[in-house]
């Protein structure tokens, strides 16, 4: 099998806060300490079909501005997807299916340049806004049984399955590719940064927070019985285990490399962008009511989210 990332966005950062606040609470946690962040998504070439896991943001939502009370930061735009899948070597019409680890948007955001690819997505989650529109979907039940120490899952061809990995969202999944004797572990958000899933810690973000800690504790059993290489949405660390064919020790965690930070002097455009889900607030379309305006308490209309994971853009 051949495996690229798609990478999207880079030199952004998190706080540790938000990637590992998600039992304790935030304010356990020291927000002047901050991981390296970007978007990058996955792609797998079994030499018979070209299988994407996940399809990156819509090529539309503007870039955001982070400042002093960012949470989380993907970085600058390195390309849209289309064109860094055909960096990595391939074009829309060779991919043959899309595996989705979730509905959030720098996820599933360019679902709409593949209308031949089949795209599986859990049965939980087919009802989302995400999909709305998308006539090749095709929902996942997971009825192949249990695969390792994961109760659920569904081959979807050899060597590649799909499993059920509730907690981040109510609809999450997993893939995981075996390979030359290494299992290569495709994953949305189990954890933000390598750093958390090495303390063993759950980010702010969950629909289900039982279901996020059930899910964490199996990604953990399985690396540590099975040699496992990593490959996460929003770290650098995601193409670098990648890149490195790096197995995971859970006992001797890579060294950190810490992000160097400098705040964008841009002018904010009024628009905010939620950097959980993608969802765009533009005041025009919203009664002109400036964001700083809304209640406290609003939250996101896709994810939920509260403001302040809303950077501006």
């Amino acid at each position: 099998m051949i495996f690229k990332a798609i990478k999207l966005y880079e030199n952004g950062f998190m706080t540790e806060p938000f990637a590992f606040g998600g039992e304790e609470g935030p304010q356990a946690f020291n927000s002047a300490v901050k991981y390296r962040s970007s978007l990058q998504n996955f792609l797998i070439d079994t030499g018979k079909e070209v299988i994407l896991v996940d399809t990156g943001l819509p090529s539309e939502v503007p870039d955001a501005i982070p400042d002093e009370k960012t949470m989380i930061y993907m970085g600058t735009r390195i390309k849209d997807y289309v064109s860094a899948l055909k960096d990595a070597g391939y074009t829309p019409e060779q991919v043959n299916k899309i595996l989705i680890t979730h509905k959030h948007a720098d996820h599933t955001g360019e679902l709409r340049a593949f209308p031949n690819a089949k795209i599986y997505v859990n049965e939980d989650e087919t009802t989302a806004a995400e999909f709305s529109g998308i006539k090749n979907v095709i929902p996942v039940k997971f009825t192949d049984g249990a695969y390792h120490n994961f109760p659920e899952s569904q081959k979807i061809a050899d060597g590649v399955y799909y499993i059920k990995a509730k907690g981040h969202t109510n609809g999450n999944s997993i893939v995981i590719a075996e390979d030359g004797g290494l299992f290569y572990m495709f994953h949305g958000d189990i954890t933000y940064t390598d750093e958390a899933l090495y303390n063993n810690k759950l980010s702010v973000v969950f629909e289900d927070i039982a279901a996020a800690r059930e899910t964490l504790d199996r990604v953990r059993e399985f690396i540590k019985n099975n040699p496992t290489v990593y490959c996460g949405t929003h770290t650098p660390q995601g193409y670098e285990n990648l890149e490195a064919n790096r197995v995971m020790d859970l006992d001797n965690p890579v060294p950190t490399v810490f992000p160097e930070i400098e705040f964008s002097k841009s002018k904010a455009s009024g628009k905010y962008v939620c950097s959980i889900c993608g969802y765009v607030y533009d005041p025009a379309e919203n009664g002109g009511v400036a964001f700083s305006d809304l209640p406290e308490d609003w939250k996101c209309p896709r994810c939920k989210q509260p403001k302040s994971k809303f950077n501006p853009a």
